[in-house]
């Protein structure tokens, strides 16, 4: 796609009861010294985390943008497990997508409080003027919402604080960093396809084959919890798509569950490949003395479905994140275990 495309891609699917999808809205390309808010848009800033969150401003820094942390980003700031009250972050946020100054907003970290203000979004500050959100976990749910009432093109890239602020950006390997804070650069402020992703390590082919769509996907539960609301994606904006899914904290008989939901629900019977993260925490199943592992119940799920399954790709709750902007086309190939994005994820002013 040509580096001069517009803010709104010019194409449409139909949704399930007729009407026209939402169409793809990519956010203005930012630029050098651009305003970025980090904000709180589920958890709450933890005593101690200080630190981190000064880290994860000096890389967004680094990237050239000028970082403004919210008021919300304060450990006296807190109800129950959140950052605030379901109004109060919505609130937040709606200040936000409507300040024109601001250009970007990066959650400093996920949590358990973003599906409490999905009904208060104000939808129509987002279409009037599409922002880069970058956030993973929690943040995920927000993403797939606004992608499936908006068609906004978020990203499922590092947090604040445990991200961008993580051991890994400050103590780790100077040039796969510098490689990683060019990536992003590169995808927040140049309406050009990014190209072949940068791993880390080894990925796994768990599947072999080649496909190409739209990216779709963020944290599985999350995935599932949306589809159960009002702003579930339509069953139409998996058709073709690569889904990239990551999971934590869950044994894999949760996992097999959840993947048994999207396969009742249609969606495995639609999508072109499956990326999968980093698990974190995932535990497998003992079943006399053998182990059932994560790639058993993908495989297990899948069935004979023939599609690519490229996994153990650099995403997830871990550090770092490799950007994946939803509803972006990407080309996933098992065999020579690539993920490249074809378009920009961004664009021109």
């Amino acid at each position: 796609m040509p580096a001069s495309l517009s803010a709104v891609a010019d194409h449409r699917v139909v949704d399930q009861q007729g009407g026209p999808m939402p169409t793809i809205r990519r956010p203005r390309a930012l630029r050098s010294g651009d305003l970025v808010v980090v904000t709180a848009p589920s958890g709450r800033l933890e005593p101690g985390e200080e630190p981190l969150l000064a880290r994860g401003v000096a890389i967004l820094e680094r990237m050239g943008f000028r970082v403004r942390v919210s008021p919300m980003v304060d450990p006296a700031r807190s109800r129950w497990w959140a950052a605030g009250a379901p109004a109060e972050q919505a609130a937040e946020l709606n200040a936000l997508l409507r300040d024109p100054e601001v250009r970007a907003v990066v959650a400093h970290t996920g949590g358990q409080a973003t599906i409490g203000y999905l009904d208060l979004i104000d939808l129509d500050a987002v279409r009037a003027d599409p922002k880069p959100i970058l956030g993973y976990s929690d943040i995920s749910l927000l993403h797939m919402a606004l992608y499936a009432r908006t068609g906004l093109v978020g990203f499922h890239a590092d947090i604040a604080t445990h991200g961008f602020g993580s051991d890994w950006y400050t103590l780790g390997d100077e040039a796969r960093r510098s490689e990683l804070v060019d990536l992003y650069t590169r995808v927040l402020t140049k309406a050009e396809a990014p190209g072949v992703l940068p791993a880390r390590g080894t990925w796994e082919t768990w599947q072999p084959g080649r496909a190409q769509g739209p990216l779709v996907g963020g944290l599985l539960n999350r995935l599932v919890q949306l589809q159960a609301t009002p702003f579930a994606l339509a069953a139409e904006q998996f058709d073709g798509a690569v889904l990239f899914w990551e999971e934590l904290q869950r044994p894999v008989t949760r996992i097999w569950c959840d993947l048994h939901a999207l396969r009742l629900s249609g969606v495995l019977d639609r999508i072109a490949g499956m990326v999968v993260g980093i698990p974190s925490e995932v535990t497998p199943y003992e079943d006399g003395g053998d182990q059932v592992g994560l790639r058993d119940v993908v495989l297990d799920v899948l069935g004979q479905r023939d599609i690519p399954v490229l996994a153990q790709v650099d995403f997830g709750h871990t550090s770092p994140n490799l950007p994946l902007p939803l509803g972006v086309r990407a080309d996933v190939d098992a065999d020579k275990r690539t993920l490249s994005l074809l378009e920009p994820a961004v664009a021109e002013h």
